[in-house]
């Protein structure tokens, strides 16, 4: 769950922080968030995710856990990494592709 938090006591700027589950490991409740968000068309095809700092300041989480995350997403192929450009939504795969060889 996402709730607004105050930056510091001396300004009135705030962040959505995530409130996580102690029951579930935080890389798969990140996970989880950014699949939500990508499904909702936040996160558009070949378009960028969040780089891993600006993931660090908007969960409050370690550079290590957004790689894990990063790197799961990638694994199951959510998104793509480019070298020195950044990790991109991938395209969702074709509604036709039925998973089975071709000729049969």
């Amino acid at each position: 769950m996402l709730f607004l938090e105050r930056v510091n006591l001396w300004t009135d700027v705030y962040t959505w922080r995530m409130d996580f589950d102690a029951d579930r490991y935080v890389w798969v409740q990140v996970a989880d968030e950014l699949r939500k968000r990508i499904a909702a068309g936040i996160y558009q095809p070949r378009q960028p995710v969040p780089s891993e700092n600006q993931l660090i300041g908007e969960f409050g989480i370690a550079r290590g856990t957004v790689r894990k995350v990063i790197s799961h997403l990638r694994d199951e192929g959510t998104v793509y990494t480019v070298p020195r450009l950044g990790t991109f939504v991938s395209e969702p795969p074709k509604a036709d592709d039925t998973g089975s060889p071709s000729g049969t």
